[in-house]
């Protein structure tokens, strides 16, 4: 499938990943933020200098499972973009 499936697939709560992907393991989901604000922790308040337990709004991110189980935010390259092997994960598949 392509990534406008993909993402309509994300936005609608299921996992995809590429199969041209190098690492196994590595997915991305739709991550819906917090738009009502939730409390920043210790390391949000050391990046950016506001107080620790300030409310901070955050908007909807594609997430990455790396290969090594990590997570972090994502944004497809131009290849991910025009790529037409996204598949979605099933609930069986890490």
């Amino acid at each position: 499938m392509d990534f406008g499936y993909a993402l309509t697939r994300l936005r609608g709560g299921s996992r995809v990943t590429r199969n041209g992907w190098n690492a196994s393991g590595q997915w991305v989901v739709l991550q819906d933020g917090y738009p009502d604000g939730i409390a920043i922790n210790g390391n949000t308040a050391a990046a950016t200098g506001i107080p620790e337990g300030t409310v901070c709004r955050f908007r909807p991110y594609l997430m990455l499972r790396c290969a090594d189980g990590a997570f972090v935010p994502w944004q497809p390259t131009t290849s991910d973009v025009l790529a037409e092997d996204w598949r979605i994960l099933t609930g069986r598949e890490t």
